[in-house]
């Protein structure tokens, strides 16, 4: 590791959740699931996920709890703590340093409620130098059709998520809009993970799919 991204095969969930789901709120049963999260252990060590609500509530990881935080972002500076973030269109943005690592889900709420900011913020405040950002796979700018409304309350605040779709409806490109975040904010960002996860048939995408299953963007320090 210490990043990665899961896509939607090795696990044992079927039908819509086929295979490798790892959202526990999704309708898919619960056994399935955990078996699913049991084989990401296996392979990543032992695993912290989050109740996501869209929110920018940080939850600092000490140790490993069955009692998922309500949060959405994660950051531990504790090794050996794998930190998970649950996307199906989402970004998982995925923060690292030598002093701590953070785990951050970034829709449009998030981009507009300032998650990631302020994931960095507290990052630093524990000691965090240096620190990189991965963005992983999200719906890209031509697949999220938009409201006007929505469209202009967050293009009034970031312009850079200004987009069209194919046949030129008004959409937004969250993964360039959190890139002119980050890279404000003095942040190295690897992109080259950032496909969309509409387009992508290997990856759950709610907004192609509706009932679906959830990937995850996993990092451990």
């Amino acid at each position: 590791m210490p990043v990665t991204f899961t896509n939607r095969h090795g696990g044992v969930s079927q039908g819509v959740y086929s295979s490798l789901n790892l959202g526990d709120h999704v309708g898919d049963d619960a056994a399935d699931v955990l078996r699913n999260r049991e084989v990401v252990s296996a392979i990543h060590g032992p695993v912290q996920f989050m109740s996501q609500v869209h929110g920018n509530r940080i939850a600092i990881i000490e140790e490993i709890t069955d009692e998922a935080p309500t949060a959405d972002a994660l950051v531990t500076g504790i090794p050996g703590i794998t930190l998970a973030v649950m996307v199906a269109d989402c970004i998982p943005l995925l923060l690292t340093s030598k002093e701590a690592v953070a785990a951050v889900h970034v829709g449009r709420r998030g981009l507009v409620n300032s998650v990631a900011s302020k994931t960095i913020e507290l990052m630093r405040e524990m000691g965090a130098q240096d620190i990189s950002a991965t963005i992983g796979p999200a719906i890209c700018g031509k697949c999220y059709e938009v409201s006007a409304e929505i469209h202009q309350e967050v293009v009034s605040n970031f312009p850079s998520a200004d987009s069209r779709t194919n046949s030129g409806s008004l959409a937004l490109d969250l993964p360039k809009a959190l890139f002119t975040v980050l890279h404000g904010a003095g942040i190295a960002v690897d992109a080259s993970h950032s496909v969309c996860t509409v387009e992508d048939a290997d990856l759950f995408s709610y907004r192609r799919d509706g009932v679906t299953g959830r990937q995850a963007g996993l990092v451990r320090l």
